[in-house]
């Protein structure tokens, strides 16, 4: 089915496909128990176009939008979830940029973000600050021309791996959340450094550390946009990034679903295959329902985004927590139905289930996505009147 795709999405989302089958399924389960990061797909991926998709012509790209962005996420997660984030991280850290930044700073960095010659990250997490953004303790001062930053970003997707991050600090704490600006630390920057390698459940084909910044020097002209705007920023990042949680989320539905599928169909018992009982034939009917339902949501949410609208925070948080929220129940039903092969390493669902559960936390819990839901609807209330 082609879910109202262009002929180009059609053409870039069998070309995904045929990558992650090709060359990324081979790779999928080393790089989980080695944690290895995949340096050799990266360039794969940028040989064909896929850090550019959503980067505006002019600056190298292809000119698509968050729809292209979730297309290749989707495709490349239905084989490994973890090696899906080498693009999607990196366009998340590049949406401050696409949305901050100046024409000059857009000349400066976006180039080499789509050719994948640059992987980018994004901090704005830190050890005490996860859900509750205006708990940030990471701060920035202006010294002349340039900016200190001292603090920590924690968990951030693609630290040490990345050239450039974008990174929230507070520039005037008395002002709080409103008092945060946005910057681009670039590796090599005098007082910054990398934590360690964290060791983590699933997508552990993903690099996971932290952002030490001991009065790191980061010039004035790395700074996004004017003091103060950094959260503001943050938060229209991460409404355009949610759908990418959300296409890694479905992806690894499908690619779960679709390995569950193909064992019921081969396991005998009882004489026939147990594809035949009617018990699992619900479960599977369940599961493709929310899966497809899930699909619609998502694919709404990135055309929404496309087409300029303004107003996109409800959709956005809908389509993360829908997503994760099935990728969750699709692995562990898929899991049930291996039976005992689903808990042993040697079969690949069980990894399906350890990734699928980062989409649940990541770029907001589901609870917080809930929260940003609830709000919009009661606003939209209160307008109507």
């Amino acid at each position: 089915m082609s879910d109202f795709l262009t002929d180009y999405q059609l053409e870039l989302q069998q070309l995904a496909r045929r990558i992650a089958e090709e060359k990324v399924r081979p790779r999928a389960a080393e790089c989980d128990r080695t944690g290895e990061f995949p340096w050799d797909l990266i360039k794969t991926f940028a040989d064909v176009g896929f850090y550019g998709v959503y980067i505006d012509e002019k600056y190298g790209g292809s000119g698509g939008g968050v729809m292209e962005l979730v297309i290749i996420t989707e495709e490349l997660s239905r084989a490994c979830g973890g090696i899906s984030l080498a693009v999607a991280a990196t366009a998340l850290g590049a949406f401050p940029i696409m949305l901050g930044g100046t024409d000059e700073q857009k000349d400066r960095w976006l180039p080499g973000i789509a050719a994948g010659k640059t992987l980018t990250g994004f901090g704005l997490t830190e050890p005490g600050a996860g859900s509750d953004a205006s708990n940030m303790k990471t701060t920035a001062v202006l010294d002349g021309d340039y900016y200190i930053l001292n603090g920590v970003k924690h968990f951030i997707t693609n630290a040490g791996v990345a050239k450039l991050y974008t990174v929230i600090a507070s520039t005037d704490p008395s002002k709080g959340i409103m008092g945060t600006s946005a910057f681009v630390v670039e590796e090599g920057m005098p007082g910054f450094s990398y934590g360690k390698e964290e060791d983590k459940m699933g997508i552990r084909a993903s690099m996971t550390r932290e952002l030490i910044f001991q009065d790191c020097k980061v010039p004035k002209g790395n700074l996004l946009g004017k003091p103060g705007r950094g959260f503001i920023n943050a938060m229209q990042t991460l409404d355009r990034s949610r759908p990418g949680v959300a296409a890694q989320a479905l992806g690894i539905a499908q690619g779960a679903f679709d390995l569950a599928v193909d064992y019921v169909r081969k396991r005998q018992q009882f004489g026939q295959s147990i594809a035949e009982f009617q018990g699992i034939q619900w479960m599977l009917a369940d599961l493709a329902t929310e899966i497809e339902s899930a699909r619609a949501l998502l694919y709404k949410t990135a055309r929404l985004i496309d087409s300029g609208a303004t107003n996109i925070s409800k959709f956005s948080a809908m389509s993360k927590l829908k997503c994760s929220d099935v990728a969750m129940r699709v692995t562990t039903d898929a899991v049930q139905l291996f039976g005992g092969y689903g808990y042993m390493r040697d079969y690949p669902i069980e990894k399906y289930m350890r990734d699928a559960k980062i989409t649940q936390i990541y770029e907001g819990t589901n609870q917080i996505q809930r929260m940003v839901i609830g709000k919009n609807l009661l606003k939209e209330a209160q307008q109507k009147g």
